[in-house]
């Protein structure tokens, strides 16, 4: 492989939360009046994700994703309270989710795997092209300028900016084309192994799961490696 490209995914992958979903449901919950423990709320929330509806496509067009986005989540808040208890009634439910809402779009609510930073900063010393291929909703461009990211990146790929979700090879495809590389000479990275890995596969590019990784100075080494292996 001439790897020239290094695509990856975000949440799980570069970055992950401080703190469970459920710790940080409960302290907004608290916080308007209502007591739920965070280990309830994090088994409400996992259940009601594998249950729920698959997070917004595009219609009415991309320029409608954002709004889609926000309102598909003020579903899930809604339906992990519910599921952890359904005779719970909050005075303000849009004020509790507005709060979550911005909870999750802050760069202090995320850390940043260990060793990211400087594994970046060593592909682009090795003149590999570097992008995101997510299916994180719009606000991921603002988390990752805070998270000290997004200008190691030279192309952010997302539902709302090509109109479609992973496992679709759309987003693929775009990150592909705005990087100038054939999918033969890139590798993404990821921790999914639908979404991200099958999926990538699928579009012709060799994909390593993250947990095989370490970060750091020999990143691009390490990547290759890997996509060396997976593809025997």
């Amino acid at each position: 492989m001439a790897l020239r490209a290094v695509l990856f995914d975000a949440v799980g992958t570069l970055f992950e939360l401080r703190e469970p979903v459920g710790v940080c449901y409960s302290r907004a919950a608290a916080a308007r009046g209502v007591t739920l423990s965070g280990a309830r709320l994090e088994d409400a929330f996992a259940r009601y994700l594998r249950a729920a509806d698959p997070a917004p496509g595009a219609p009415g067009g991309p320029e409608a994703l954002p709004e889609n986005e926000r309102a598909w989540w003020r579903g899930v808040v809604r339906g992990t309270f519910r599921s952890a208890d359904a005779t719970l009634r909050f005075p303000d439910f849009e004020a509790l989710f507005a709060d979550l809402w911005d909870h999750f779009g802050k760069p202090a609510a995320w850390r940043l795997r260990e060793g990211v930073a400087v594994g970046l900063d060593s592909l682009a010393s090795a003149d590999l092209g570097i992008a995101i291929v997510s299916n994180f909703d719009h606000r991921l461009p603002a988390l990752l300028e805070g998270l000290g990211l997004l200008a190691k990146l030279e192309c952010v790929v997302l539902p709302s900016s090509c109109g479609a979700r992973k496992p679709d090879p759309l987003p693929f495809r775009a990150a592909l084309d705005a990087l100038e590389v054939p999918a033969a000479d890139c590798v993404y990275v990821g921790n999914d192994p639908a979404l991200d890995l099958d999926a990538a596969r699928a579009t012709g590019i060799a994909a390593v799961d993250v947990e095989a990784l370490d970060f750091g100075p020999e990143l691009g080494a390490t990547i290759q490696a890997a996509a060396t292996l997976a593809v025997r």
